[in-house]
């Protein structure tokens, strides 16, 4: 199996029957309470850009590189097992366009990860995606939020970005400013003894996720 195999099998490809899939210059949102699986959906998307061999940088502020990596790995590994099939032959090429930088919300706000992104650029690393993971979107302004997405627009870039929060409607997700910022918005939850994410904003419906691998699946 090759990675145009990968892509095919790609649990992104369940996502993309919500008609939620981000454009090029947009960003999109996945919430839930703690725990409950946000990184593995972040993962997921980071997985099938590098699969289609677009340059993605992971920041996370709540998890050193070492976990970070470690996600990666698992979710490849449990994609290649329901798959049946070796990915270690393809790993290392998979993940050689990705970056992953860690920060401390306490000293670091968006537009300091706007000036580090630059500075990647500037330095030659190419730039297609990136994944915001921990970031209390509560604790950060609607004017840094706007920051980043005029730079992810201005690169024509997308990037998706985790929030812990239970509210099941977008109302109770952000204010509207700050939701201004992004074009998908996607809900993570327990549905009946299973795991689902529902579209709140751009597209419809809902995908499940496999309560054991936490890959989207039908």
């Amino acid at each position: 199996m090759d990675k145009k195999d990968l892509i095919a099998h790609s649990p992104v490809r369940y996502f993309d029957v919500t008609n939620a899939g981000l454009k090029d210059g947009e960003m999109g949102l996945i919430t839930a309470k703690k725990g409950l699986g946000k990184t593995s959906v972040l993962v997921q998307f980071g997985i099938d850009s590098l699969l289609n061999d677009k340059a993605l940088v992971h920041v996370s502020f709540d998890q050193k590189s070492s976990n970070v990596i470690a996600w990666y790995s698992s979710v490849m590994a449990e994609i290649a097992k329901k798959k049946n099939f070796n990915i270690s032959d393809l790993e290392e090429d998979i993940v050689r366009n990705r970056t992953i930088l860690n920060f401390n919300q306490e000293t670091f706000t968006l537009p300091k990860v706007v000036n580090t992104l630059k500075a990647l650029k500037e330095g030659g690393i190419k730039l297609d995606c990136v994944v915001v993971d921990g970031l209390d979107l509560a604790k950060t302004s609607a004017d840094d939020l706007k920051c980043f997405a005029d730079f992810i627009k201005s690169q024509k870039m997308n990037a998706w970005f985790s929030f812990t929060n239970d509210a099941a409607d977008l109302k109770g997700t952000l204010d509207s400013a700050k939701l201004d910022s992004f074009a998908t918005v996607a809900h993570l939850a327990n549905d009946s003894n299973a795991l689902s994410l529902s579209i709140l904003k751009n597209g419809e419906g809902k995908v499940r996720l496999d309560a054991k691998t936490l890959l989207m699946s039908k």
